[in-house]
This record gives C-alpha cells, structure tokens and sequence, in this order.
C-alpha cells in the first residue's frame, strides 16, 4: 500500500522521536512552573537553563544572549518592534524577500510611529541587488534585517558581508537576521556573524524536528529592546509569560541533534534536490534560484501553463504533500512577493511550487514523485485542451 509522502518540511517538520521523549516528562510528573521557588519549580528552572544552554551552543551564542518566544514571528517582531521603541524614527531597511513576520512590522513602524521603510531590491536569482544596498547605505538605517535563507527559494544571503558594510559605511544600526529556515541545514554561527555586524537572529523549533510553540531570538546584550509582552519580567524582561517549558526543553534537544546531524543530513539532501531538479528539468520546469547557492533541501518551480495551486491539490490527493508558496500565506491568492521581487512575470509565479525535503525521505519517493508528477501534469495538459 503506497503511503503518503511529505515533501512540505520549511512549512514544518515531524517532532524527531528523541525530542519527544525529552519532551515527555515536562507534560507529565515535571508540570512545575519555572518561575516557582520550590523543587518543582526549580526542576522546570533547571530544565530551561539546560536547553538555553543547548540553543545557544547550536549557534555559537552564550546562554544569555538566547531570549526564548513562541516562534520565528514572536522573535522578530521583538527585534524589530522593540529595537525601535528604543531608538527615535530613522530608516528601517528590509528585503524585499522577508518573511511576512518581517515585512509587516517594518511596514507598521513606517505608516504608525514616523518610520521610513527601504524595500532591499533583490535580483533574479533573489539574491540581494548589491545597488539598492548602496542606496540604502546611504540612509543610514537605524534598523536591518535581511534573512539567512529564504523559506520559498532557499536562497542563501551573505549576511555577513552585508552586515559588515552596514557596520562600516552606514555608521551604526542594529542589524538582524532571520535564521530560521537555515538552522540545522546550513552553519549558523552568531559569534562568526557578530563579529562581522549582526546583532540578532531569530530561530524556530518546529523548523527542526522540535515542537511547535518555541523560539527564541539570539540577541547581543548591546541591543536595548522594548518588551512586546509585558508582566513577570521572563526571560531578563523582555518576554513575560510563564515558560512552555516542555516546548523549550523540546527545542533544545532539537538544536543539538540539527548540530550533530547537519553534515551528514546535507549531503543525503542535496542528493535528493538534485535528483528532483533533473526530472523537473526533463519536464520543462523553471527553477527559482537555481542559479545560486541555496538550501540543500529547498526547490521552487513552475511548469508551463500549469497552475500552482491546482497541482498541489491534485499531488496531495494522491499522496504527496507540497506547497504552493509560504504556509504562512497560503490563504492569500496573490502570486509570491518573493518571485515578484525577483522579476518573475505574474502567471509564472502563479505556477510556482515548492518542495522542501527532510531526512527521512527517499530516493524511492523521489522517483515516484516525479513519475507522478509527469502523469499529472499530463493529464492537466489534456484538460487545458479539451476546454
């Protein structure tokens, strides 16, 4: 019996059995809150420092520069929203390929507290257009962020050189980076960034084997931030609420096991995406940042007059997961802002189809993946025709 096969591993991943059990007794006999000054609580207090010190070591931070949230979107709203309460309204430069979690507050500073938002122009590969960086240099902006990877293409930015001339030619400003699709498949090194200009980055548990409901920003103790949760002063002030702290001890078993493994796991993925990527070219596809170096785990493309959505739906309904674009915006019709961005023409966007793989898929799948694919999109073909 053919069993369904998931292919949607940047929208979310399975919870690895390991960091389940983990998990396990912080929902069962260790319920204590960490803020608590008796045993139970000191037991749940230890468990939060331990996986702090597991998130921070995954990404060569100290444990105190880790600031845990709920997710990627809680941790840079906070960078965003609360590095600019603390500072007076300059420049916010963003991409023009960010996450909506980015793109939204920086569009808030600008039309609610006197902000002016810079949209980094990216070019056809979406990498960022190193004029437009020129241009918003010479602003000055106050405020940065500009994603490690990007969760539609996969493409890699070079923050660091970017954060460096940010550093250099603009005369300060606190730049952030959104990491939360590159943890566990490429190097995130905070201390390496730091040094070169970054000052924040935010990371995600669900986007590596770990639950839903843990995050954290990974933020230089430089940066005065403005709590956007306020009440018990958590996590040295700057997120109140009582600690999830199954989801955090979760996440800290997460990040070890994306360290240990990540070597290993890029060389079987990148296998897969190039065995996909030569089907899909046998087929006519368009590859989205194909040009450039990107996830090993990431493709994004569209076939010729073939809807994006109406091909997710039916490989869904014979058993393979993909998306059409960013789960976080899949409810909205538009062609990707992403493949906008990058000079993609309207009804080739609306084509577009990503699969994002994970370490237990197969070259088997693969296979019958695209040998699925080619029967599908023939037979779309001969409905087109026949209309």
């Amino acid at each position: 019996m053919f069993s369904p096969v998931y292919f949607d591993h940047n929208a979310t991943t399975p919870v690895d059995v390991a960091v389940l059990e983990a998990m396990l007794p912080y929902l069962g006999q260790c319920f204590g809150n960490a803020s608590s000054r008796h045993d139970y609580g000191r037991t749940a207090r230890r468990a939060v420092d331990e996986a702090r010190q597991r998130v921070a070591m995954a990404v060569g931070a100290h444990p105190t520069e880790v600031v845990f949230t709920s997710g990627g979107s809680e941790a840079n709203n906070l960078f965003l929203r609360g590095a600019a309460e603390c500072l007076r309204p300059g420049v916010v430069a963003v991409s023009a390929v960010e996450h909506p979690c980015v793109r939204e507050p920086a569009h808030w500073l600008a039309k609610k507290r006197g902000w002016t938002r810079h949209e980094i122009a990216v070019d056809g590969e979406g990498q960022i257009d190193r004029d437009d960086f020129e241009r918003a240099l010479e602003k000055k902006p106050s405020l940065w962020s500009v994603m490690l990877a990007n969760n539609e293409t996969g493409v890699l930015q070079d923050v660091p050189s970017l954060a460096e001339a940010a550093r250099s030619q603009a005369l300060g400003g606190w730049f952030h980076t959104d990491a939360v699709q590159a943890l566990g498949k490429v190097e995130v090194d905070f201390r390496r960034l730091s040094g070169a200009g970054v000052h924040a980055l935010s990371i995600s548990a669900h986007k590596i084997g770990g639950p839903k409901g843990a995050g954290a920003l990974v933020v230089d103790k430089r940066v005065e931030l403005a709590p956007q949760i306020l009440g018990g002063g958590h996590e040295r002030g700057l997120r109140s609420g009582t600690e999830n702290v199954p989801a955090i001890v979760g996440f800290g078993h997460a990040c070890e096991l994306a360290q240990a493994r990540r070597e290993s796991r890029r060389q079987h993925l990148t296998a897969l995406r190039k065995r996909i990527e030569k089907g899909l070219h046998d087929l006519g596809a368009t590859l989205f940042g194909a040009g450039t170096e990107r996830l090993p785990n990431t493709i994004y493309f569209a076939l010729p007059e073939i809807d994006g959505e109406t091909l997710v739906g039916k490989l869904d309904r014979v058993g393979f997961a993909c998306a059409s674009g960013a789960a976080c915006s899949s409810a909205n019709p538009e062609p990707s802002h992403v493949l906008l961005a990058m000079g993609v023409a309207a009804g080739l966007a609306r084509g577009a189809v990503r699969i994002s793989l994970g370490p237990d898929n197969t070259e088997q799948q693969v296979d019958d993946f695209l040998a699925t694919l080619h029967q599908t999109v023939n037979e779309l073909k001969g409905m087109t025709a026949l209309a």
